[in-house]
């Protein structure tokens, strides 16, 4: 016996790392000292900081990939991969330096893999931050045919005084969210649910499958929409505060919704009030409400609906905050206040 007979080819994997190898050196930095294929990866740090603090930050992607997987699209779940990473430590005013990535599958597939790492390197270019390395593990009996999971690693650095932690949130900011790409990364397995209960019956008024085209969703496909990756909001909030905006917090709208991951940014004995008609949810939420018969609460705690990303601003610039995001692309809406409280969020739906 040898090691193929295991199910583990190491020339495949050799020759992967070689097929990829022009991905990773795209998305890259002055400040990356080495190549791929090393037992490390090595980046000196940026010498015009005078306190650096690092910030790191690490997520998957989840049950989305189940979808990319069912419909062989695999080029936009490294986006979403970077994004989960890169968004999260971006919310302390971070600016990500270098990403690692590990992927695991059960038979090494190079053009499938090829794909999601191609999207890794390009959500690493939309965050301005290296793909320093990875690791591939080939792990037979271990995943189905055709599967694979995926986990990344961000690295960040901030100026200590310009670390963003609550303690700038001041009563009466406002908060700033900008709009979502869709459903991101976040709810997947009560998509999954929905879809797999609809898809089966036959002339029930919901029926659809993946790949069904729905005019509520303007003739895209359910799976179009759905794959759609999470917005990397890097470039343009960081951009807004050498503009001159000034930004007392921040919250990346993941697992839990606008319910559980705005409050995180406040500081004590605050709360933040929302007003739900400040902006539009995006059709393919009203199709998971009605299809599922999920609650409009429910919907709130589960999705972004429509926010993928809320910064906090004086009040004296949330019309300024919100005209310089709309003029970089990125719709922006002027959705809530902060206000005395406990931690919580005010104006959702009761049921």
């Amino acid at each position: 016996m040898d090691y193929r007979d295991a199910g583990v080819d190491v020339e495949a994997g050799r020759a992967f790392v070689e097929k990829i190898r022009p991905l990773v050196e795209g998305a890259h930095r002055p400040e990356v000292l080495g190549k791929l294929g090393g037992f490390s990866g090595l980046f000196q740090l940026p010498t015009d900081y005078q306190s650096p603090v690092l910030v790191s930050g690490t997520d998957g992607v989840g049950t989305k990939l189940k979808l990319a997987q069912a419909l062989d699209r695999h080029d936009t779940v490294g986006i979403d991969l970077v994004a989960m990473c890169a968004n999260d430590i971006l919310t302390s005013g971070a600016e990500p330096l270098f990403f690692l990535d590990y992927l695991a599958t059960g038979k090494l597939n190079a053009e499938q893999l090829a794909q999601v790492v191609s999207g890794i390197a390009t959500g690493c270019q939309q965050a301005g931050c290296a793909l320093l390395g990875g690791e591939t593990a080939e792990m037979p009996g271990f995943y189905a045919a055709g599967e694979y999971d995926l986990a990344g690693f961000c690295v960040g650095i901030v100026e200590k005084d310009e670390l963003l932690d609550g303690s700038r949130v001041n009563l009466g900011d406002i908060a700033i969210g900008l709009a979502s790409q869709g459903v991101h990364s976040n709810g997947f397995s009560l998509v999954r649910k929905i879809v797999s209960q609809l898809s089966c019956p036959e002339g029930h008024e919901f029926g659809h499958v993946w790949r069904d085209r729905l005019e509520l969703l303007g003739g895209q496909t359910l799976g179009e929409v759905l794959l759609a990756p999470t917005q990397i909001y890097v470039k343009p909030v960081l951009a807004a505060g050498k503009a001159g905006l000034d930004i007392h917090g921040m919250a990346h709208i993941t697992g839990g919704g606008l319910p559980e991951n705005l409050p995180r940014c406040l500081g004590p004995n605050q709360a933040i009030q929302i007003d739900r008609n400040r902006w539009s949810t995006p059709p393919v939420f009203e199709w998971l409400a009605t299809a599922g018969n999920v609650s409009a609460l429910e919907m709130f705690n589960t999705f972004n609906m429509g926010i993928g990303f809320v910064l906090l601003v004086p009040s004296n610039q949330a019309e300024q905050t919100v005209q310089w995001f709309e003029s970089q692309g990125v719709p922006a809406y002027a959705m809530g206040e902060v206000i005395s409280g406990a931690g919580k969020l005010i104006g959702l739906p009761e049921s």
